[in-house]
């Protein structure tokens, strides 16, 4: 992108929440002191370059020119962030002195940091750089150390050295590398799980439906071993939502092994975890826990432990699918389409309806630790369970049950099943040329009846109802019903507890 007489213009990028926003890094050379002049609301990480690039250029046998270097980031209203563009600036430079061949540049995107020796080192946010050099078309230019094969179609271009560039874009070359892999930390067993066998069947629900779950228990009866092993038993990532959890990974420094080997994300807080550290925010302003677990699972263990603050603020992204975050700089919109699987003991000692070991709580203890589990929050989780110890005698003998593998068919079955209805229910409102779609659960009159019957007796409220159906609705995918029958209806009654 040539600048005029004295100048270029190279192509970056840089990382605004999950959104890569396109930067133009404008190089002027002009008479007076030798020196280099930033603008364009850059930060101190951007600011640093300018030492970086000196030192990188020398050692790769380049010249600094001895003129005054105005580097321009546009546009000047984006705060620009991160050491990404050590590389664009340094190339900017090169190509305004006639040190590189500038053929090919055009064309290219340039991300990188530079060592002091001259290396290209990755930065944060190397997938989101590669889906949007792919939206593009652009070649992107970045380090070799970056995982190049995790966006398939992504026409990349790896350096070692900013020496490379000597010979001309042309002649570095696309490489192709293996991303690093490393152990996958397998999600384990639901064989190993004893003594829980509606709870497994309650999470083969939840998985196949993609309902949320509340499970209350005393402490040892099995609740995180549950949840633990809930991301084995579901699909595994494909196509444009494993695209997605990489670039958000990627932007905030997570390990993707797992999520190349296609395994959903499992996110686990401590119930420690700030709001921001939750939600999203900071400075510069990053994904939070909810956006980690975005197509994937995101689990809250001993959920009565949690700050109320922080609790309510999960009620938005749980109905929106998205965290939506408003800072100085502006507002910001995380992909948050989370699994939601909670945890908690009934009362603080964890010991309230143990028919073997006697609560020490007071009734006002019990009544405030459990006003959380009974929340604007806890209203949105689908399912509710009340988890047992299960009987030593099982445990000992080893008693087998159902096995991930057991519970991933009947997850899959069900998802298979409540496809193909709804390409049917398309199918049958094309036929009959009807312009909106009834998203109603179709069930018998017996079965509205239970459900009438269970909605006056327990007092559901429309929420309630709706999500007592929804469940029923899994249920009858997973027995392959194309209607909901009662039994449906009650067998969700159950896993709903005594909730509205």
């Amino acid at each position: 992108m040539s600048a005029g007489r004295g100048g270029y213009a190279v192509r970056a990028a840089c990382i605004r929440g999950v959104e890569v926003v396109p930067v133009t890094v404008e190089i002027d050379l002009s008479d007076g002191l030798p020196g280099m002049t930033m603008v364009g609301m850059a930060d101190t990480a951007v600011m640093e370059a300018r030492s970086r690039i000196r030192c990188a250029l020398r050692a790769a046998g380049f010249e600094m020119p001895r003129r005054h270097i105005t580097v321009n980031l546009a546009p000047g209203d984006v705060r620009k962030v991160g050491s990404g563009f050590d590389l664009p600036i340094a190339v900017g430079v090169l190509a305004a002195t006639g040190q590189i061949p500038v053929r090919e540049l055009d064309g290219a995107l340039f991300v990188g940091e530079l060592a002091l020796d001259g290396r290209v080192c990755p930065v944060k946010g190397e997938v989101a750089y590669q889906l949007y050099a792919r939206r593009e078309r652009l070649r992107l230019v970045e380090s070799r150390e970056a995982h190049r094969a995790v966006v398939d179609g992504a026409d990349t271009c790896a350096l070692e050295s900013i020496a490379q560039l000597r010979a001309g874009l042309s002649e570095v070359g696309a490489t192709r590398l293996e991303p690093p892999r490393g152990a996958v930390r397998a999600p384990g067993d639901y064989r190993d799980v004893i003594g829980q066998e509606m709870a497994k069947r309650a999470c083969a629900i939840a998985a196949a439906g993609s309902h949320s779950l509340l499970m209350v228990g005393s402490p040892g009866s099995g609740k995180s071993m549950l949840a633990q092993r809930l991301p084995g038993i579901l699909p595994p990532l494909a196509g444009a939502q494993k695209e997605e959890a990489l670039a958000i990974h990627s932007i905030a420094g997570e390990p993707l092994g797992g999520l190349i080997e296609g395994v959903r994300p499992f996110r686990c807080p401590h119930h420690t975890v700030s709001l921001a550290g939750l939600i999203g925010g900071g400075r510069p302003v990053r994904p939070g826990e909810v956006s980690l677990a975005h197509n994937g699972v995101l689990f809250l263990d001993e959920l009565a432990e949690f700050p109320a603050n922080v609790l309510q603020t999960l009620r938005q992204p749980m109905e929106d699918g998205v965290a939506r975050v408003v800072r100085v700089e502006g507002a910001f919109a995380f992909p948050a389409r989370f699994q939601l699987v909670a945890a908690s003991n009934p009362c603080p000692c964890g010991n309230l309806g143990d028919p073997e070991r006697p609560c020490t709580c007071s009734a006002a203890r019990v009544e405030r630790y459990q006003e959380k589990l009974g929340g604007p929050v806890a209203d949105r989780i689908d399912m509710a369970l009340t988890i047992r110890r299960p009987d030593p005698e099982e445990i000992v003998l080893g008693v087998e049950g159902l096995t991930s593998e057991d519970m991933r068919a009947m997850v899959t079955r069900s998802r298979a099943f409540a496809a193909w209805r709804a390409a049917k229910a398309d199918e049958r409102t094309r036929v009959n040329c009807v312009n909106k779609r009834d998203d109603r659960p179709v069930m018998p009159a017996e079965a509205e009846e239970a459900l009438l019957a269970l909605a006056r007796s327990a007092h559901l409220t429309g929420r309630g109802i709706t999500r007592l159906a929804r469940i029923a609705r899994t249920i009858a995918d997973m027995a392959e019903s194309e209607h909901i029958l009662p039994g449906h209806i009650r067998e969700a009654a159950a896993y709903r507890g005594n909730r509205a």
